[in-house]
């Protein structure tokens, strides 16, 4: 059944932020071969919009250049949940762009994670020119696009 969450919990989201960071980092955070991004997603950035005006949500990204996996984890809040869909796109801010990975989107409870293979050079690419890219997370309510987020890479 699709709910919609109504309680920011800012402390409680940066802190499972920080946990997956850490939980996509692993032991190998300084290898060359991998790429850790993040964003913070929210209504207003949706492109077109309008995005759900109130919707946050966070995620991290790894980016394994030596394996051509990408794996990802979400925490949204204040959007109908379960999310329907969620992607990597490419396009600078404030422009609409092409879907370029898929991603498993967020559950009932606002949480996701997963992994998946793709293309070699297109990891190469969101690795060095992350800034080219966002995420955004579709939902009953918003088909086109409820929150989104551009990429950046994690300091460090």
């Amino acid at each position: 059944m699709a709910q919609r969450s109504r309680v920011l919990r800012v402390p409680l989201a940066l802190m499972a932020m920080l946990l997956v960071v850490l939980a996509l980092a692993g032991p190998a955070l300084a290898s060359n071969h991998k790429a850790f991004l993040f964003t913070r997603m929210t209504g207003e950035k949706e492109v077109p919009g309008p995005g759900d005006s109130d919707g946050v949500g966070l995620v991290g990204v790894k980016i394994s250049l030596d394996t051509d996996m990408v794996c990802w984890a979400f925490n949204v809040d204040r959007i109908m949940l379960p999310a329907t869909a969620a992607h990597i796109h490419e396009a600078p801010r404030g422009v609409a762009g092409d879907v370029v990975v898929t991603l498993s989107p967020p559950d009932a409870n606002g949480r996701g994670r997963g992994c998946t293979s793709a293309d070699s050079a297109l990891l190469d690419d969101i690795a060095a020119n992350p800034g080219e890219y966002y995420v955004n997370v579709h939902n009953e309510e918003f088909p086109a696009g409820a929150i989104r987020g551009q990429l950046h890479r994690l300091p460090g």
